[in-house]
């Protein structure tokens, strides 16, 4: 049986901040619930940061600028070189750390961690990535030249589904190009992003390099106009990715905002069913749904197509193998808190009420043992319409919805027409069919018999339409774009062999 939560009230911890190279303890007097979602319980308490501590630790930050900024690129690559190391060496730690407070399985905490570590091994080329360019003698003994200068302070806001990837996504690439970083987590698990901070120093980073202050819409605001922070990178909600993108910008700041998804899987009839299901139960299922790049949506060309991969599905759906998160070999764990499991059950009755069929319905899960912790089943939901609101709002939980339509033309629309646009995917054996879906659908990331097209590090990553605001997307050169900017040089050294020139020079 699961512990009560009285039982557990003396393991509770009170985590800090991490400024200056150390911890720092908050000074608010506020205090965010950090839980166990396999259990239920509560087992930290984080500090909310006031507005004043933001402000400190921006401080921190604008003073380590300098220093950071005129160290050798060559040097600081070396740093993130052991950084790498570092992370490699403490992946199953942190993965752990992810697992606790998210509810991911191990499995998949291990991989998202791997997927932040290679960002960061992108960014140890960063002597090469980040040349600039250079034209010799564009007149007579005049060169020019231009180079990527760093911002200066810059700040991360990251969400609870990936605490370890998408904090190095940011900070691994505006580190390496000579930013100093003010990182706010999210305050539902906060302990992986401190211990990446702690590791940057380990591996050589000057204290004030990397910080990072908790916090709630307090420190967000703080973040987003003080004119100190120069950049703001954001993955979220899309409500707040709209809000954190106009008022960074309204102060003046580079802004990258990236949004919520409802990504679609187009099925023509060609596709093999037994793969189809293969890549929905990982796309759809894995870490709980609460992924923004999850394949929410299948799309099936014909009722014959929809009804064998139904029929493919349900009993895996039903037998989807849940569990504690740090139990090995499981498929599942338990969403992140109990507010937002209580959200997809809406969602799913939602669903109900709107029409659809409920094949599976995974609100009827319970886990013996952990009655309290925060699970659900796998759901799975069929004769979905365009018009329903479940439909069109992002559920982010384990609930694949699929839809039936009569053409390629019809489904393809369905992943245009929608008002997120992170990512698609088909699954078919029609090159020009997939050919034509890659080029036309009005999405940012497409997969061709892949469930989640997330790019590899050395692309990048960001949606259109509500799914991103702002002009470059994460990680990969676009990064290094977004934490540069550019500076010209024209050139010139006096010859006494040449002759004065008074006017404007023009080529020859």
């Amino acid at each position: 049986m699961s512990q009560p939560a009285e039982a557990v009230a003396s393991e509770v911890t009170r985590l800090s901040h991490y400024i200056n190279g150390e911890h720092v303890d908050g000074q608010s007097g506020r205090f965010g619930d950090v839980y166990n979602p396999s259990r239920g319980v509560k087992a930290s308490e984080v500090p909310l940061a006031s507005q004043a501590e933001v402000e400190a630790a921006i401080a921190v930050a604008e003073a380590a600028f300098p220093g950071w900024a005129a160290t050798s690129v060559l040097q600081r690559a070396r740093v993130m070189a052991r950084y790498v190391q570092l992370l490699y060496q403490h992946q199953e730690e942190l993965a752990t750390l992810v697992s606790k407070e998210h509810g991911k399985v191990v499995e998949d905490a291990m991989g998202s961690v791997l997927r932040g570590i290679e960002v960061c091994e992108f960014a140890c080329g960063a002597p090469h990535a980040q040349k600039g360019e250079f034209s010799d003698n564009v007149a007579r003994g005049i060169d020019i030249y231009s180079m990527r200068k760093p911002l200066g302070v810059v700040a991360g806001i990251t969400p609870f589904n990936f605490p370890a990837m998408i904090p190095l996504w940011m900070a691994g690439m505006a580190l390496i190009t000579g930013n100093t970083v003010v990182l706010k987590p999210s305050e539902k698990d906060p302990s992986c992003p401190l211990r990446l901070a702690e590791l940057f120093v380990e591996a050589g980073a000057p204290p004030g390099v990397f910080n990072v202050v908790n916090g709630d819409k307090e420190a967000v605001d703080t973040l987003l106009t003080d004119e100190r922070v120069k950049a703001v990178s954001f993955v979220g909600s899309t409500p707040i990715a709209k809000y954190v993108y106009a008022t960074a910008t309204a102060h003046g700041k580079r802004c990258q905002a990236m949004g919520g998804a409802k990504n679609h899987m187009l099925i023509l009839p060609d596709a093999d069913l037994d793969d189809v299901a293969n890549a929905l139960m990982g796309a759809a299922y894995g870490s709980a749904g609460e992924r923004c790049m999850a394949i929410s949506v299948g799309v099936c060309v014909g009722d014959d197509v929809a009804d064998r991969l139904i029929e493919k599905l349900k009993p895996r759906v039903e037998g989807l193998r849940i569990g504690p998160s740090l139990e090995r070999n499981l498929e599942m764990g338990p969403l992140v808190t109990r507010e937002h499991r209580e959200k997809v059950m809406n969602y799913i009755q939602m669903a109900a009420d709107e029409g659809s069929r409920l094949v599976v319905d995974g609100r009827d899960f319970v886990l013996e043992g952990h009655e309290d912790g925060f699970f659900l089943g796998g759901s799975l939901v069929d004769q979905v319409r365009p018009d329903m609101q479940s439909y069109q709002e992002e559920i982010f939980g384990p609930v694949l919805q699929i839809m039936r339509v009569g053409s390629f033309e019809e489904g393809a629309a369905l992943a245009t027409d929608h008002p997120y646009g992170n990512g698609t995917s088909i699954f078919t054996r029609n090159g020009a069919a997939a050919r034509t879906f890659a080029d036309k659908v009005e999405v940012g990331m497409v997969g061709i018999n892949v469930p989640i097209p997330v790019p590899l590090a050395f692309h990048s990553f960001g949606g259109w339409k509500s799914s991103a605001f702002g002009d470059h997307n994460q990680y990969g050169m676009e990064a290094l774009r977004f934490y540069t900017k550019v500076k010209t040089v024209t050139s010139r050294w006096l010859d006494s062999e040449l002759d004065a020139e008074f006017s404007m020079p023009v080529l020859k």
